[in-house]
């Protein structure tokens, strides 16, 4: 049977939760694996999206009063990863409830040919360094994440493939990558609504135990926050470029307010400076984990947005009729334009959403706010639907999340290799600005030398187009695009939009950037 089967129709929403919990841990002490999947959770999420929400138990106050050093001092030990006794391609490690993020426990279950059975937290999983602590004391809890490692880079050694630790955030690692932005499951009124954001958590996870030649791994979570529940499937695929399918069904709380922006697919990441905002006194060129904002219209437009650090909270929406897809993306992958030796913000990888199926109507939003630091995530981008399911009623969605490296996800024509700002040896003129844009792609490298090359551009009515030009550039093999514009009123925003073209064929994607007022 499956939790889903076995549901009548319970007209108490309360017992109807109930009875979803009861018939899951039925399944559990039957050992009937095979009948537990993504229905299963869904069936327990819509149960309880018919209830009022409960917030987790908070974690014992002795774990929740670990210092940062402290706290850094727990290490799960690897020899009593999950399957390593067994020797199989994927392994499991845990995280430490406790410290200063006061990470709390979620459930972790196992499902294998045998049955389902919940990983707890075991005290002779983990090294405790200097703390002393009494572990009878904090009663029967779980783990506070998980991570999954697998031989990505080499076959002797398992590396990190993707962590889930923290709300609904989790992040993943290519062939030759270093960590970087995050996903989430989900995200609601990042910027919009009146009670602020709210951060839904993944309360409970089960992972499939994978085949002794698995090359994938399968990985479930259920969603809860005080306004929506969720059910998650996450397939994993390593490799140069790691793949993340995603299936997800959310329901809304019939109980809570109602929500302005329900946020698909979030990704966060951090800006702190780059060649078009450059940082006074400091030694490394760029400092960020993605450079821009590449969207994919169903229409068949790309769009590239430069991040920034802005000096006020600055949100952006691109509005279609259908998406092709989403990312933040770090396209400069030179070490020179960082030289960060440890840091290694030339290997970050860029995050590519696809959706599998059609979303419908809806916008792109990045959402970027100021930060005096790296260690600090500013940006952050995510789809928002045009209609809101109703209460009760599933959003079923699906999408591919591609952490990419050195190859990745590209206009077909061609596209922004670096956007800087400032004058020349001309100088400028009151409120004006002027932007240098770089281009490359085969749609340039196959023009004639006697081409005729043109910016097209597009200001709002708060600017004017003082000059505009377009020429090869001679090193690069691309083209150039030089744009000086001079705002009207200062203490408005001014949108800017251009592209290159031949005759009345559009050669490169859409750059676009906001003007901040000062």
């Amino acid at each position: 049977m499956s939790i889903a089967a076995s549901l009548p129709n319970v007209s108490n929403a309360h017992h109807a939760a109930k009875l979803a919990a009861a018939v899951l841990w039925a399944v559990f002490a039957a050992g009937q694996a095979n009948a537990f999947g993504f229905d299963d959770v869904s069936a327990l999420a819509q149960a309880e999206s018919k209830t009022d929400y409960r917030a987790p138990a908070p974690i014992s106050d002795q774990l929740a009063s670990l210092t940062y050093d402290a706290y850094r001092d727990i290490r799960y030990l690897p020899a009593r990863a999950v399957w390593r006794a067994d020797a199989l391609p994927f392994e499991v490690m845990f995280f430490h409830p406790g410290g200063p993020s006061k990470a709390a426990p979620v459930q972790i279950s196992e499902i294998s040919p045998t049955g389902v059975r919940e990983i707890r937290l075991d005290p002779q999983d983990y090294h405790y360094g200097k703390n002393t602590f009494v572990p009878a004391s904090w009663g029967p809890i779980g783990h506070a994440g998980f991570r999954v490692h697998y031989p990505l880079n080499n076959a002797a050694y398992k590396d990190e493939l993707i962590t889930f630790q923290g709300a609904s955030y989790f992040r993943a690692l290519g062939r030759g990558q270093h960590y970087g932005l995050s996903a989430r499951g989900l995200a609601i009124d990042t910027v919009s609504g009146t009670g602020g954001e709210e951060f839904p958590v993944f309360k409970a996870f089960w992972i499939e135990r994978p085949t002794p030649d698995a090359k994938v791994l399968t990985v479930y979570a259920q969603l809860d926050s005080k306004r929506a529940t969720g059910a998650y499937q996450f397939t994993l695929r390593p490799g140069d470029e790691t793949i993340v399918d995603v299936h997800a069904r959310l329901f809304l709380r019939a109980t809570a307010t109602p929500i302005t922006t329900l946020e698909i697919a979030p990704l966060t990441s951090m800006f702190q400076h780059g060649e078009n905002a450059p940082r006074a006194g400091e030694f490394r060129p760029e400092v960020h984990d993605s450079d821009g904002l590449m969207v994919a219209t169903a229409d068949g437009e790309w769009l590239w947005r430069p991040l920034i650090n802005p000096n006020r909270v600055r949100t952006s929406s691109f509005s279609m009729t259908g998406l092709k897809g989403f990312g933040l993306m770090q396209r400069d992958r030179s070490f020179a334009s960082y030289e960060d030796i440890e840091a290694r913000y030339d290997r970050r990888p860029s995050a590519w959403i696809e959706p599998q199926g059609p979303w419908g109507a809806g916008r792109v939003e990045l959402v970027e706010l100021p930060t005096p630091d790296e260690t600090h995530d500013n940006i952050v981008a995510y789809w928002v639907p045009a209609q809101m399911p109703a209460a009760g009623q599933p959003l079923d969605l699906s999408y591919a999340i591609h952490w990419q490296g050195e190859l990745q996800q590209r206009p077909p024509s061609a596209w922004t290799v670096q956007s800087r700002v400032g004058a020349g040896y001309g100088g400028l003129a009151k409120n004006e600005t002027q932007y240098v844009i770089d281009f490359a792609g085969p749609s340039l490298t196959a023009l004639a030398g006697d081409a005729k090359v043109q910016a097209v551009v597009t200001v709002d009515a708060n600017a004017k187009l003082m000059e505009q030009n377009a020429y090869r550039n001679d090193v690069t093999g691309g083209y150039r695009m030089t744009l000086r514009i001079q705002r009207i009123n200062v203490t408005q925003p001014v949108e800017l939009r251009a592209f290159l073209k031949s005759d009345n064929n559009a050669l490169t994607e859409t750059w676009t950037t906001l003007i901040q007022p000062d």
